[in-house]
């Protein structure tokens, strides 16, 4: 029976992590039963052809270059007594420390049809190559994404580009629920509508119909959307897909009955990783944890909580003392020609704890007398009383991810609209508005006027 000092349970970006950090100075093996480990991030755009399929697979020397033991099966049993784990093939395994980072699963919802051929969820690599396979060997005509938030709208924007349409259907008022709201919504609704994406907001899935292929999509509104022009004779044919993204569920079943506390979001760790079970630690989507801003149960099922997870932990085992501040769930997307990206909370929810106070700005990216310069629009949250910086959203023609991070700071920090109303920037004619101003710092100085008059 082989020995190890760490066994990580799942090889996504959590694990890589681990196997990066602690590879070289500890025992470690990785275990996966994936052929490949994705960047999720870049399935979209191998769907519109983009990028080919085999760039969007990570090497494993990313794990066996690090000195760690990549295992490629499936774990089928823990002991968490003899400190053990089981794999399909047979193999035990001993550990000193384990990690769980299993992931989470796609959800399908339990709807009627939703068994038929041409029904597909997206997150791992073998959903992609089937979703890619189906449109590049039939003649699919139409696509239906369910699910309107990141992901939904760019495997919708991907789709759009190599069939005849897509539609994209949301049960929210509005897309993307999770990043924006109000005022900042209609130009990127505007755009999706502009691209030839139908869009249908407030509506549920009711059943999908069609014999062995899907055919068409029924939605609690009464809409029928067919799937193609020979959908309305007998449905055998392959003439659509439906792709459903709507949320993810953690992976934890292995764990059931092992006495490991599991709640709805996940597994429940502290500020450390640690579960309830001693030398036993969970990171990544398969974990429950905690909003950093409110102390309240929230979701955070992305790479970018999962990595800085492992990474802590991992720099835990070699000495340091740290401690996870809990999700402020910064994330970005592009919607056509628009840069899309929020972080911390929303207005709407801000209100649940806080007396809130917002500001909106408009400038551009680079100097406007250069040729072509792009706006960028910024939505501030802040709480009234304390000026505590809770949220920012943004929409621009030119990234916002560099702008968004420095606002998360501010937030992860607990600082207040005076600390970024003071923010040192740098200005650069074609990287930045005049030196004058700065979007961010106009959007503090903003709310500072209104709480002055």
């Amino acid at each position: 029976m082989k020995t190890y000092d760490i066994v990580t349970i799942g090889g996504g970006p959590a694990g890589i992590t681990i196997a990066k950090n602690l590879g070289k100075v500890m025992k470690v093996a990785i275990i996966r039963p994936e052929e490949y480990s994705m960047i999720y991030c870049a399935m979209p755009y191998v769907i519109e052809n983009e990028i080919p399929l085999e760039k969007s697979f990570k090497s494993d020397s990313l794990v066996t270059d690090s000195g760690a033991d990549l295992i490629r099966s499936a774990v089928t049993r823990v002991d968490f007594e003899s400190k053990t784990v089981t794999t399909e093939d047979g193999e035990v395994y001993r550990y000193q420390h384990l990690i769980i980072a299993t992931g989470a699963d796609p959800i399908l919802p339990p709807i009627p049809g939703a068994d038929a051929k041409g029904v597909f969820v997206f997150k791992t690599g073998r959903h992609l190559r089937e979703i890619k396979e189906t449109i590049d060997k039939h003649d699919i005509e139409h696509a239906v994404v369910v699910g309107a938030g990141a992901i939904g709208i760019e495997v919708a924007q991907a789709l759009n580009k190599v069939t005849k349409g897509c539609h994209l259907v949301d049960m929210t008022p509005h897309v993307l629920p999770n990043l924006v709201e109000g005022d900042m919504i209609p130009p990127i609704e505007e755009k999706l509508i502009e691209s030839g994406i139908q869009l249908h907001l407030n509506a549920k899935v009711e059943k999908l119909e069609g014999k062995e292929w899907v055919s068409h999509v029924i939605l609690d509104t009464g809409e029928k959307i067919p799937l193609g022009e020979s959908a309305e004779n007998d449905g055998n044919g392959p003439r659509g897909v439906v792709v459903f993204s709507v949320g993810m569920r953690p992976r934890t079943e292995l764990f059931a009955n092992t006495g490991l506390k599991i709640g709805r979001q996940g597994i429940l760790v502290n500020d450390k990783m640690e579960t309830n079970i001693k030398d036993v630690y969970a990171v990544g989507d398969c974990v429950q944890f905690t909003s950093g801003i409110t102390g309240e149960v929230v979701p955070g099922k992305l790479a970018t909580n999962a990595v800085p997870m492992a990474r802590m932990l991992a720099k835990n085992f070699i000495g340091d003392n740290r401690q996870y501040q809990g999700f402020f769930n910064g994330a970005a997307t592009k919607v056509e020609d628009l840069f899309v990206g929020g972080t911390g909370l929303k207005e709407s929810e801000a209100r649940n704890h806080f007396d809130v106070i917002v500001s909106y700005t408009e400038l551009t990216t680079i100097f406007p007398i250069l040729p072509n310069p792009k706006k960028i629009k910024m939505k501030l949250i802040a709480d009234r009383k304390t000026r505590r910086v809770l949220g920012a959203q943004m929409v621009s023609g030119s990234p916002v991810i560099d702008k968004l991070n420095t606002v998360t700071l501010a937030i992860q920090n607990k600082l207040t609209l005076q600390h970024l109303a003071e923010l040192s920037y740098a200005a650069q004619p074609y990287q930045s508005f005049y030196p004058a101003n700065n979007i961010i710092v106009a959007c503090a100085e903003k709310i500072l006027d209104q709480l002055r008059n």
